[in-house]
């Protein structure tokens, strides 16, 4: 009877109004975009723009570095995230199956790292990173995220959900360790590495503390640090803002729809769901 009156779940009568606050945002950005300097300014402030002005784009790209931003943006989020995918995979798939002293105990030392605030860490890697010789450089920004304890915990809760009669099988044909991971183990594991690949875009994308801390060469610069700097103390450029952050959003919501299927299904079979 409830599919004779509504050809969908009731839930969407109220699921749909809520996405609706959380779109209008992006779409608010979008708009904004496309006005005018004297637009933005307006009291009290219009939603949709009297024309499609690219007042905004145009200095975007003419007077700031943004392509080079985004190149380096690129650089940390593609290394970012083959480092999570190699390092977190092997850790996590070491801490389900593998036998070895203190591994209980390496393990919740692995977790017992997320709950240092980043703010304690940022002196000492700093620090660590000037001897190194690597400040002010890309790789000060894509060296903290080669690996995360959320990264191996995923991918540990996602091991242990396959069963383990099809690595004993593989064993018993002559596969090794490491022929089993590569050749049985990773291919099923193909929806928790999309999800680790979108945590690692999104946060490597977005990340703009410790950049800000470690590079101050503009030329070095990732997206949101060359966005942070369109804000001063008197002064906003709010038309290159916009601009700048519809270039720095666009390329996460293609990511986030191209693994939607996947980073739903590791949700439930992880055992992350909310």
């Amino acid at each position: 009877m409830r599919r004779r009156i509504l050809p969908f779940s009731a839930w969407h009568l109220l699921l749909m109004p809520v996405s609706l606050i959380f779109v209008l945002p992006l779409v608010h950005m979008v708009l904004a975009s496309f006005m005018t300097k004297a637009e933005l300014n307006r009291f009290p402030p219009r939603f949709i723009p009297d024309g499609l002005h690219l007042d905004g784009y145009r200095k975007l790209f003419a007077e700031t570095h943004i392509l080079l931003w985004l190149s380096n943006t690129v650089v940390v989020a593609a290394v970012s995230v083959v480092a999570h995918l190699v390092l977190c995979s092997a850790a996590g798939y070491g801490f389900a199956r593998l036998r070895f002293a203190g591994r209980g105990f390496a393990f919740a030392a692995v977790l017992a790292t997320v709950m240092i605030p980043i703010q304690l860490l940022m002196i000492p890697t700093y620090l660590m990173f000037a001897r190194l010789g690597i400040v002010d450089t890309l790789a000060a920004a894509f060296v903290p995220w080669l690996a995360s304890a959320f990264g191996i915990f995923l991918m540990r809760q996602f091991f242990l959900s396959l069963p383990v009669e099809l690595e004993e099988a593989a064993r018993i044909d002559g596969c090794g360790v490491f022929r089993t991971f590569v050749s049985i183990v990773l291919p099923l594991a193909r929806p928790a590495l999309a999800t680790l690949a979108v945590f690692t875009l999104l946060s490597s994308w977005n990340d703009l503390l410790w950049p800000l801390v470690a590079i101050s060469d503009d030329h070095k610069y990732t997206l949101q640090v060359g966005l942070a700097s369109f804000q001063g103390m008197r002064r906003t450029e709010w038309s290159q803002l916009m601009a700048g952050n519809v270039v720095a959003t666009m390329p996460l919501v293609l990511a986030f729809l191209f693994a939607q299927k996947r980073f739903v299904a590791t949700m439930t079979l992880s055992g992350l769901k909310g």
